[in-house]
């Protein structure tokens, strides 16, 4: 759900011109999509919108063009911890499972960490596997992704 309103967010902002948060609701209700003022205001931080100036003197929100997403340790803990529910490997390949939905932004925080041996990551709906090289190193990944569900 949060990824699919994401992905509708990003294509209203890029049609549209939405200049307020509560522009930005009345929008995704006009396509049935059900959300709260906090619900809109989260999407925008993990989204990382920006307002940039528009006609007429006026404000929209964008997709940030550098996209340069910073996670530090506590949001990565908190997205870890809000979401991730089994991690385990095989190989060099990462298993993490997240609640429905949350995938994608775990993946989104995993490809913007620092963590040298992960070349890349794929996410489903509910699932990513994380390619890690050398493959010796898949174990310590998990171990430090358990380290943030604590």
């Amino acid at each position: 759900m949060k990824s699919r309103r994401h992905e509708l967010i990003k294509k209203i902002i890029g049609e549209e011109i939405i200049e307020t948060q509560e522009a930005l609701a009345e929008a995704l209700r006009a396509r049935h999509m059900r959300v709260t003022q906090a619900t809109i205001s989260r999407d925008i931080k993990e989204l990382f919108l920006i307002k940039v100036p528009a006609d007429g003197g006026r404000y929209r929100y964008a997709v940030s063009p550098h996209e340069v997403m910073h996670f530090s340790e506590g949001r990565m803990k908190r997205i870890f911890k809000d979401n991730v529910v089994l991690c385990d490997f095989s190989e060099n390949i990462v298993l993490v499972k997240t609640i429905p939905g949350a995938a994608a932004t775990v993946a989104a925080a995993l490809d913007a960490s620092d963590w040298q041996e992960i070349i890349g990551t794929v996410a489903g709906d509910d699932s990513i596997f994380v390619l890690v090289k050398p493959k010796d190193t898949a174990e310590n990944i998990v171990e430090r992704i358990q380290e943030l569900l604590r």
